[in-house]
């Protein structure tokens, strides 16, 4: 199977490298920057034609898109909206209708984001309906709902995307491609790796250095290990299932108790970290208060073992520390 991946320079896209290096599949990592020490091909995915040639060129069975704008206060100002919106809803749409064209696959990776303006209390599920706080959110949801009027089978029902999951499986994706074509949307939270910039690194960073911290209590999630989620990514490609999916880690946490084991990994004994409110901290987007993601449905449809935030983040700092 041919798989193409666009920004593979980011996070999610080098873990995507990680877990491509034992599989059978072909993969062709993409991203309009290049990264020192990796093969990186050009692709602007908001060029349409650049996207065809591309799937044309290298017979393109699968396009995993962990391309976005994810600088969530930036796309608040009025001067970037245009760019965020191109790239959160264009660019998606763009890859859906190239994987249309040639009966291929999108797994398409959202964001929590899409969800915050209401009091949750309880995990939020695919299903629900999304109401984004900014424009970041806004961008993602609008991505989300191109990629379903583009390659759903099915007509849409009123506004709430999840109810545009068809179930239309292919079984398996090699044999049985050709003429097929659907959708994976893949919601994340959290996300951090041993790559680039992220929360986990930089309380790292301030945790070996700072005397002390104040981090928000009341924003509560789960922390996203970015290789479980490449690793889930391959597996669903496999046998793919038609529809809006959650991933991340499981359990709930603050940034509070985030950092605070971060710190307790890493042996960082002698900051002393306290909890503080949001509102202590301004931002130009109001950030979602609770977004743990519901994951009955991947673990369900596709047999996959979500693992525990806590041993994740061990792995992941383990390998920060080692390198």
């Amino acid at each position: 199977m041919n798989i193409l991946v666009t920004g593979a320079n980011g996070q999610l896209g080098n873990e995507m490298r990680i877990v491509a290096k034992g599989a059978t599949d072909r993969y062709i990592f993409t991203d309009v920057t290049q990264q020192e020490g990796v093969e990186t091909t050009f692709l602007d995915i908001t060029d349409l034609d650049a996207i065809r040639a591309m799937v044309r060129e290298n017979g393109v069975q699968a396009i995993v898109n962990c391309a976005a704008w994810t600088n969530v206060d930036a796309a608040e100002a009025p001067e970037n909206r245009a760019l965020v919106e191109k790239l959160n809803a264009t660019a998606p749409e763009n890859l859906a209708r190239a994987m249309k064209e040639v009966g291929g696959w999108l797994v398409h990776i959202s964001t929590d984001y899409v969800f915050g303006k209401e009091p949750y209390n309880t995990p939020c599920r695919p299903d629900q309906q999304g109401t984004p706080t900014g424009v970041y959110g806004e961008t993602k949801k609008m991505g989300e709902e191109r990629i379903i009027k583009t390659l759903s089978n099915s007509p849409l029902k009123g506004e709430n995307p999840g109810e545009r999951n068809s179930g239309q499986e292919v079984s398996p994706l090699r044999g049985d491609l050709e003429g097929s074509s659907g959708y994976i949307i893949l919601r994340t939270a959290w996300l951090y790796s041993e790559f680039g910039k992220n929360f986990c690194k930089t309380m790292l960073q301030l945790t070996a250095t700072k005397p002390q911290l104040k981090v928000v209590f009341d924003q509560c999630g789960t922390p996203t290990y970015a290789l479980d989620l490449a690793r889930a990514i391959q597996v669903i490609l496999q046998k793919p299932v038609q529809g809006i999916y959650h991933f991340s880690n499981e359990g709930v946490c603050s940034w509070y108790d985030f950092t605070q084991m971060i710190a307790r990994i890493a042996g960082h004994k002698d900051c002393d970290i306290q909890p503080c409110y949001s509102s202590e901290y301004p931002s130009p987007v109001k950030r979602p208060a609770y977004s743990v993601l519901d994951k009955r449905s991947i673990r369900e449809t596709f047999g996959i073992k979500v693992p525990y935030w806590v041993d994740s983040l061990e792995k992941c700092i383990k390998n920060i520390i080692d390198h």
